[in-house]
């Protein structure tokens, strides 16, 4: 890392457009459903309450004729373990929905304290850390949008075109989810077309809520990321203090770094509070859906249906995606996070006096704990996690096959 000295700023002066380029994506997918308040307006700091009921309508309206249809109306066990995992991923959706509305409050705490990190950015280098890790957080979210809106695009709007719809011997009008035969009136017109949007909006809700939650977790654990780098650029640091203009003295340096490390860790500690009920729902559910999932890949494989199969795969490839992005962000913070007692044993430290090099040691012990991010507290998000997901999907394959085949 350079030595030289770089211009101060008092505060960020590009706040307001870095601010913008790290929340911009996930204000608008999660404003849309109504986790998010509107803030550009009085009204609409109430408007996201309505959406919340006005979605969750949606949502029940959805499931529940969807749920009817498989029990009364589905024969077949091939169809009915098709529309079991649409029903489940419906239902977990929805779960994680409930648990992002309960912890709202926690999670505009902590996007004012992102807020507050880059109000605060005092060096060139440290903001281009943080867009660095900004960008990388920014890049996921982009690329966990771009496989779930494509994949559910054809599965609940192409797909159900391309399945012929007979119920009783009659040929229906097909809808983005099924729905049980006795409600006949659906088939006319114009309230086909009603039922059709709102299985739109609903399709819409359950993917933004998956998309949503993966952005707030790429958001918040990239962001804790960046400062744990400006820390370790800080205690690169330490002796010549450089980039300790204002702290020219070796105990405030040391002092800024603990404070700076106790505040990521708080940090983290709340967004392992917002993260952990969905984390779970997310890697429990996406364990029976990749399962599932790749079933459906093997008998269209078998019955040759190649638009069937292009979209399960699609599909395929999204949960696993989506999974793989809470694992990797996890691993990417507990390695970060580890790195700080590693840079403090790796610095000139036996240049300094002893009573203020005593100082590191209890900054090595802190980081000898690495910061995680859980799963309800039951699994840390890790990239050994993610394979022993593969595997476990793999093991419960081989049990349905045998049990249905």
């Amino acid at each position: 890392m350079s030595s030289t000295r770089e211009p101060v700023m008092p505060q960020n002066l590009s706040y307001h457009r870095d601010i913008k380029y790290v929340l911009k994506l996930n204000n608008w997918i999660l404003c849309t459903i109504g986790i998010l308040p509107f803030t550009t307006r009085r009204i609409g700091r109430h408007v996201f309450k309505i959406l919340i009921a006005f979605y969750n309508f949606i949502i029940s309206f959805t499931i529940v004729p969807c749920a009817l249809h498989i029990i009364y109306d589905q024969k077949d066990i091939i169809i009915r373990l098709k529309l079991f995992g649409l029903l489940a991923f419906c239902l977990t959706a929805m779960t994680k929905y409930c648990i992002l509305t309960i912890r709202l409050p926690k999670i505009l705490y902590c996007i004012e304290f992102v807020k507050s990190d880059w109000w605060q950015v005092t060096f060139r280098s440290d903001r281009e850390q943080m867009l660095k890790y900004a960008a990388a957080g920014r890049k996921l979210t982009i690329i966990v949008t771009s496989f779930m809106y494509t994949s559910s695009v054809l599965y609940y709007q192409i797909l159900p075109f391309f399945v012929e719809h007979i119920i009783n011997n009659e040929t229906v009008r097909p809808l983005v989810f099924p729905i049980y035969s006795k409600f006949r009136q659906f088939q006319i017109s114009p309230v086909y077309e009603i039922v059709y949007v709102a299985h739109c909006m609903c399709e819409y809700t359950l993917c933004s809520v998956t998309v949503g939650t993966c952005g707030l977790a790429a958001l918040f654990v990239t962001h804790a990321c960046g400062q744990i780098e400006v820390i370790l650029s800080r205690l690169e640091d330490l002796v010549n203090g450089k980039n300790f203009m204002q702290n020219p003295n070796i105990h405030r340096r040391i002092a800024a770094i603990v404070k700076s490390h106790v505040r990521v860790v708080k940090f983290a500690a709340v967004v392992e509070e917002v993260l952990q009920e969905v984390c779970l729902v997310e890697l429990s559910s996406s364990l029976c859906t990749i399962c599932l999932l790749e079933y459906y890949c093997i008998v269209d494989w078998q019955d040759d249906d190649r638009i069937s199969l292009a979209t399960y795969f699609l599909l395929f490839l999204s949960f696993c995606f989506n999974v793989y992005m809470l694992c990797y962000i996890g691993e990417l913070l507990m390695e970060k996070s580890s790195q700080i007692g590693h840079i403090c044993y790796m610095i000139n430290w036996y240049q300094i006096s002893p009573k203020f090099a005593r100082s590191l040691i209890l900054i090595i012990a802190m980081a000898s704990h690495p910061i995680k991010i859980s799963a309800g507290r039951i699994a840390d998000l890790s990239l050994l996690t993610f394979v022993n997901i593969l595997k476990t999907t793999l093991a419960y394959l081989s049990f349905l096959r045998t049990l249905v085949m």
